[in-house]
């Protein structure tokens, strides 16, 4: 695999499963029924995610909600009506993640991928592409391929490498600035994609929402029940970012995330010597210092430098499945022959082709405010080198949100004790892109409105997508019936 199949792949991961201010108001691709002032008229979802009884609709949202007779944008919604509408209890919102991860097709995924039958005949379940994404009105930075970052920093060797990517990332700030979609860019934030869901919320008919939301999508979940405690039921959120979002603390978090995680790799890697990594978890600790520092110096003839290897090592370790393959890429950086390709298909795409990173960097830069001297950067990136240093230097990185060109419309929400007690927290012990630290942190700020539950494995994202029955059997209780743990409650390992 070539570093710029890398990068593609990268671009392209989609969290949890696989990313003109008249024009720019209407979807790039039409869902066949629409409302703008509560009613949603269901209809067929577009081609490129229509699955068996999966129906879409949009609606328009004020673009700023300062301004709510002002200029609107739209939103594209799906839902997976219940199977069983005696046990309809409501609507069961979802997110898949990101930020900038589509989100209609995510209740036909969820149910394809094990969700119970009893919570497909409590709700509704509800997707949606929030605003700036996929089919609702997307933004676009107009980058091209070779220009678009990567989501995850990458690592800093030096303070002159951190210099170096400062110009790269403030060209991308500039062109975000200066895109199609500009007009639109101050107010694609995460509390304007909450208050898109209570919109939804009302189109729909209901009271009160439940949600369910992974990854990212658990900082939105948060927003939302802190913006609207009283129009939430159950939230579930899964995998947490913390409090406060994606901002340049939980960027940094990713050093100690790539910690709790590598050990699972080193494991896996030492229990099957045909790689050549180490006959134990030290050994392959050691190769990793090692292959990053060759790589340093001379680049593979795939393109591979250090910077691309331990990017490359961060993003196998989301998930198990990937773990044969990163060893098998290791053990080809090591001995000199080809890296194995990705697998990897296009998909046809109705937003910009930049879109996922381009609502990605527009939701993290506008949340919240970031840094603006490259220095602090310089500094962070020394400290974290050695706080962490198998990936800190990456974490601690600049990024395009240095040089916004917006600042923040409005002071982030404060996620706080005040609301129901309806909330339940999944956590894996060993996360890379959410650490453990990031869910203790988001806990604590919720206080009795939360409980907590661990569980005893690595990897990112653990309800449906890991087999422990112990979160399994927790959260599909809170779903259907509202039950939670009377206190913090830790899974053992399966």
């Amino acid at each position: 695999m070539s570093i710029v199949e890398l990068i593609r792949g990268a671009l392209m991961r989609k969290p949890a499963l696989t990313v003109l201010a008249a024009a720019v108001v209407a979807t790039l691709t039409p869902i066949s029924a629409s409302a703008t002032s509560g009613r949603l008229d269901w209809g067929a979802c577009p081609e490129d995610v229509a699955k068996p009884g999966l129906e879409c609709a949009t609606l328009d949202v004020p673009l700023d909600y300062r301004d709510p007779g002002g200029q609107t944008i739209t939103i594209a919604i799906s839902r997976l009506a219940s199977t069983n509408p005696e046990k309809r209890r409501g609507v069961l919102l979802t997110n898949s993640g990101g930020p900038g991860g589509t989100g209609l097709d995510f209740p036909a995924a969820l149910r394809d991928l094990g969700m119970p039958q009893d919570v497909l005949e409590s709700y509704d379940v509800i997707g949606m592409d929030p605003r700036g994404v996929g089919h609702s009105t997307p933004v676009t930075c107009d980058l091209t391929l070779a220009e678009q970052p990567t989501n995850i920093p990458m690592y800093g060797r030096d303070p002159a490498a951190v210099e170096e990517e400062a110009e790269r990332v403030a060209a991308v700030a500039e062109k975000c600035g200066s895109s199609p979609t500009a007009p639109l860019l101050p107010h694609i934030t995460t509390a304007n994609t909450a208050r898109d869901m209570d919109r939804v919320r009302e189109a729909l008919g209901e009271q009160a929402v439940s949600y369910f939301g992974i990854s990212y999508g658990t900082y939105l979940g948060s927003v939302y029940t802190a913006m609207f405690p009283q129009r939430s039921d159950r939230f579930l959120i899964d995998s947490a970012t913390g409090p406060d979002g994606w901002d340049s603390e939980f960027s940094r978090s990713f050093g100690q995330g790539f910690e709790d995680r590598f050990p699972d790799f080193a494991e896996f890697a030492a229990a099957n010597p045909e790689y050549g990594l180490g006959e134990t978890p030290e050994q392959v600790a050691a190769k990793y210092f090692e292959l990053a520092a060759r790589l340093d110096e001379t680049p593979s003839p795939d393109g591979y430098n250090g910077q691309a290897f331990r990017f490359a090592t961060f993003a196998s370790l989301y998930f198990d499945r990937e773990l044969p393959r990163l060893a098998e890429t290791w053990h080809a950086l090591d001995t000199g022959t080809p890296v194995p390709a990705p697998d990897s298909s296009a998909v046809a795409a109705a937003a910009p082709a930049d879109n996922y990173q381009a609502s990605q960097l527009h939701v993290i830069c506008n949340d919240s405010d970031w840094p603006e001297d490259v220095r602090t950067y310089q500094r962070n990136v020394e400290v974290d080198r050695f706080r962490h240093p198998m990936f800190g230097a990456a974490g601690a990185n600049i990024t395009p949100c240095a040089f916004w060109p917006s600042e923040p419309v409005e002071p982030q929400v404060e996620i706080t004790d005040e609301g129901p007690s309806n909330v339940l927290i999944i956590q894996n012990l060993r996360d890379p892109a959410t650490p453990l630290a990031g869910a203790r942190k988001l806990r604590e700020a919720f206080g009795d409105r939360a409980r907590m539950v661990t569980a005893d494995q690595g990897g990112h994202l653990a309800y449906l997508f890991l087999d422990d029955q112990c979160v399994h059997r927790i959260a599909t209780n809170f779903l259907v019936n509202g039950e939670r743990p009377g206190h913090d409650l830790a899974c053992a390992k399966p």
